[in-house]
């Protein structure tokens, strides 16, 4: 008999809503309503894939940079280093909240959380035009402060008139390495 395997893809968004401060309780409490809407699957005899969004999240990242460079002198990581900071936390918090659920309904299943690094196109049109909108919205001057030390793009807010956000390029993936 075939496994049966099904992909289920999590909006950043889903766990930490537009309207919330962000806490680890309101994450951990919207992500586990989530999983609790997985459990018939599981009972159905899938196996689960659960893959994560997390802009959000990374924005939170770069926000702290910012604020550690600026309090206290503590370099900043690069994006690719906050996006695989939250792969790891957030999949660290998926995969207790889902043993929390699980074991809620007695069901024995093993769960793992895997970092991923994709494979992207070197030649992907992403590269030469970023749109990406990453980070903390910024007033014009500071925007072409920023643009001049530290060489980010930035490209005018959609949200906020006057307003502006680097960007950066989100390239397609072509492939995972793991």
């Amino acid at each position: 008999m075939a496994k049966k395997l099904a992909v289920i893809a999590l909006g950043g968004n889903a766990l930490l809503r537009g309207n919330q401060a962000g806490t680890i309780e309101e994450q951990e409490q919207n992500t586990t309503d989530t999983l609790e809407n997985l459990i018939f699957l599981i009972r159905k005899g899938y196996d689960l894939v659960i893959t994560h969004g997390n802009g959000p999240q990374v924005g939170n990242i770069l926000l702290r940079n910012d604020a550690g460079e600026q309090l206290y002198g503590i370099a900043q990581m690069p994006v690719d280093i906050c996006v695989a900071d939250t792969q790891g936390g957030i999949g660290y918090m998926i995969e207790r909240m889902l043993r929390n659920v699980l074991n809620k309904h007695k069901i024995e299943k093993n769960v793992i959380c895997i970092v991923t690094q994709v494979i992207v196109n070197k030649d992907d049109p992403a590269f030469y035009d970023p749109q990406k909108r990453i980070g903390k919205i910024y007033n014009k001057e500071q925007a072409e402060l920023l643009a001049k030390d530290k060489g980010w793009i930035f490209r005018e807010e959609v949200k906020i008139d006057g307003g502006f956000r680097r960007v950066v390029p989100s390239p397609e993936p072509t492939g995972i390495n793991e």
